[in-house]
C-alpha cells in the first residue's frame, strides 16, 4: 500500500476560490499554446468553462491576467499577462515549499 502525504493550496477572495492548480494549469497552457480553446481542449475542459475561469480571473483580480484576441483574418488568440506570470511563479514557489513540508512530515506516515 503507497503512503503519501499531500497538501493542496487555494487562494480564495471573499471567501470563494479564486486560484488554485487548475487555474495554474489553464494560464501555463495559454502561456505555451497562445491559445484558450487550445489550453481547455489539453485540459478536457469546455472552452465555456476555461473562458468563464479567465473571465472570473480577470474580472475579480486586481488586474487582468489573460489577454484575449478576437479572431479575424489573423485568428484569434490568448496571451497571459506579466502580473499572470507572477502570479504563476510565486504560486508554483508557494507549491514547492509545500511539497518539501510534506516530505518532511512524511514520517507521520509510519505511524498509519
Amino acid at each position: 500500500m503507497e503512503k503519501k502525504l499531500r497538501i493542496r493550496c487555494w487562494i480564495t477572495l471573499d471567501q470563494e476560490k479564486f486560484f488554485g492548480p487548475g487555474r495554474l494549469q489553464l494560464l501555463t497552457l495559454i502561456q505555451s499554446e497562445g491559445s484558450l480553446s487550445k489550453a481547455a481542449q489539453q485540459m478536457g475542459m469546455s472552452y465555456k468553462k476555461a473562458w468563464d475561469m479567465v473571465n472570473d480571473l480577470n474580472s475579480r483580480g486586481s488586474q487582468p491576467y489573460v489577454l484575449l484576441k478576437k479572431g479575424g483574418e489573423k485568428g484569434g488568440g490568448a496571451e497571459i499577462t506579466d502580473h499572470a506570470k507572477k502570479l504563476i511563479y510565486r504560486f508554483a514557489a508557494l507549491e514547492k515549499k509545500l511539497e518539501k513540508i510534506a516530505a518532511d512530515e512524511a514520517a507521520i506516515m509510519d505511524m498509519l
